[in-house]
């Protein structure tokens, strides 16, 4: 098929761009759209995306999120092609209200704009002074992106969790697809100890502060890989038993997975790619029985939910962990649901049925 992928930026090479590497690989010589491209922090397969017009700005590619009001005006003069017989948006901003010049338009809904929806619990993105004015704007991003979702012929959400934001704030049903996990490199192997894991970005929604502030109060140790601009913060108040890793290679984060007694993620995530990571390797997660965890995690099986994000509850699942044995192997194998293999081959088959469905 003749097919685009429209991406909000890419500035990084984390989930998302993971997901936009696998769509790709569904449809061999796609076009890759974007607003913003940061080639040198990208694989090959992502580096021949097409920037819009912001990609000249100067600061953009620095302070991309600074440009997020023109984000909106960049996906409306898109370069999309006019022969097209699918175009698929990768979208966890705007990308979804890119025009498909009446192709068939099926959109992998990451999650719905999570400063316009939840602007509350995003808040700590904004400076302080600047936060009545992002509020506004924020209202005005909601109005826009309904108002957009007609340009969508086919949601597929990441998560049960998404799926369901995506019918409160849209009006609309989505499939679930999960995104791809690298399960053939991410395997059991070695010996298993003690220490409990902690792997993400140090920034707010990812609660980190919840983590090292229950290990003050347990005799085990926690590892903490990841950077974030809450980390000099975090390092402040964490207890001698805590260690920051820091950004680590992937092989050492397999080792890392491999080796510890289990992964503590206590972040309402859309989907939470790093405990579908920990559980290839055999690794039991204790995870927020909220956004992506329900799907990754089953308790007492593959690991433990907790109900609410709290020290208190994080400590008590830890002690949980700690005395209990989970089966490894069986954690593994309900962890190979999350393939790249089939990432591709339920994409490509929601692809097929809604081209078949428009006649293209």
């Amino acid at each position: 098929m003749r097919v685009a992928i429209a991406h909000d930026w890419l500035m990084q090479y984390a989930g998302s761009e993971r997901c936009v590497e696998q769509m790709l690989e569904t449809f061999p010589g796609a076009r890759l759209i974007t607003t913003l491209v940061d080639r040198d922090a990208l694989p090959p397969s992502l580096r021949v995306a097409q920037p819009s017009f912001l990609q000249h700005l100067p600061g953009a590619q620095s302070h991309h999120e600074w440009f997020l009001p023109l984000m909106p005006a960049a996906w409306r003069v898109a370069d999309i092609p006019d022969e097209l017989d699918l175009l698929v948006s990768s979208s966890h901003a705007c990308a979804k209200a890119v025009r498909s010049n009446g192709a068939p338009h099926l959109c992998y809904c990451h999650t719905p704009m999570r400063y316009a929806w939840d602007f509350e619990a995003e808040r700590t993105r904004f400076p302080t002074a600047v936060r009545p004015i992002a509020r506004l704007g924020m209202a005005w991003f909601r109005s826009w992106d309904r108002r957009t979702v007609d340009r969508v012929h086919t949601f597929v959400a990441n998560s049960n969790a998404v799926a369901e934001r995506i019918r409160r704030f849209y009006g609309r049903t989505a499939q679930v697809i999960h995104p791809p996990v690298r399960t053939d490199y991410f395997t059991p192997r070695g010996e298993r100890g003690d220490e409990f894991l902690y792997v993400g970005r140090l920034v707010s929604y990812k609660r980190a502060d919840i983590v090292v502030d229950a290990f003050a109060e347990l005799p085990y140790r926690l590892l903490v890989v990841g950077e974030g601009h809450l980390g000099a913060s975090l390092r402040a108040r964490a207890t001698p038993n805590v260690t920051f890793l820091g950004e680590v290679s992937d092989e050492r984060l397999r080792e890392l997975y491999r080796s510890t007694r289990a992964l503590v993620f206590p972040a309402e995530e859309d989907f939470g790619i790093a405990m579908a990571e920990a559980q290839a390797c055999g690794t039991p997660v204790i995870a927020f029985a909220g956004g992506g965890g329900p799907d990754i995690v089953e308790h007492g099986v593959s690991g433990w939910l907790v109900d609410r994000q709290g020290p208190a509850d994080v400590r008590r699942a830890v002690r949980e962990a700690a005395e209990t044995t989970l089966d490894g192997a069986e954690i593994r194998r309900r962890a190979e649901r999350f393939s790249t293999d089939r990432f591709r081959r339920e994409l490509r088959a929601a692809a097929d049925e809604l081209v078949a469905e428009t006649g293209r």
